[in-house]
């Protein structure tokens, strides 16, 4: 995976590379899909919700430049294999679920790999962030917004990086949003296609 799917289509970030090959995906793949963990392709996970493509959670944390000394704020915990990995990339890590199974499944599934030191998981709408531990380093959204939510530009730190999809329900523009001295630029790093954000600042 790390060799094919990555190295080979421009992840070049070696911390990056060096999580993705040390955590267990399957261990955050449902047990009936477990021969789809290492596809270059998301896995459902139920409740409409998937585990994203190997290549797009490597992208995407390569995307914020961590270093190690962040607090990253991660929205759609999912079931939980890049809280892991950006776990293993920053200082703290806060993921947070709408879906309550959802952020239910991320917790057994990062306790259970013992990678859960330094990562929280919470239950609520993400969209809106979570302003009791901002501001963030860097965020992470793993769903389709309609537009990047103001709530978290607010809670971005400055400096600071979002990653984030922005579009239409189907396909979207992955951008990567920068916050410094006071202005906010972004670029669009690829295209891609993630589940809908649900939320108040994200699809009703």
């Amino acid at each position: 995976m790390v060799d094919t799917q990555l190295r080979r289509r421009g992840i070049r970030d070696e911390r990056v590379l060096r999580a993705m090959g040390e955590i267990p995906r399957e261990e955050f793949v449902p047990a009936e899909l477990r021969v789809m963990s290492y596809r270059d392709d998301p896995v459902p996970l139920g409740h409409g919700q998937t585990i994203s493509q190997p290549y797009m959670t490597a992208l995407m944390a390569q995307e914020l430049e961590l270093t190690g000394a962040e607090t990253v704020l991660e929205v759609g915990a999912g079931s939980g294999y890049a809280a892991a990995v950006l776990g293993a990339l920053a200082r703290v890590v806060i993921s947070i679920d709408i879906v309550p199974a959802m952020a239910q499944l991320a917790r057994e599934n990062l306790r259970r790999t013992a990678r859960d030191a330094n990562v929280t998981v919470l239950e609520g709408d993400g969209s809106l962030g979570c302003a009791g531990w901002a501001p963030f380093d860097a965020i992470s959204v793993a769903a389709g917004a309609p537009d990047v939510p103001a709530a978290l530009l607010d809670q971005l730190r400055d400096p600071g990086r979002m990653v984030i999809p922005v579009g239409p329900r189907e396909d979207q523009e992955l951008r990567v949003v920068r916050k410094a001295g006071g202005r906010v630029e972004s670029r669009i790093s690829t295209l891609c296609r993630f589940v809908p954000l649900r939320g108040g600042e994200g699809w009703s």
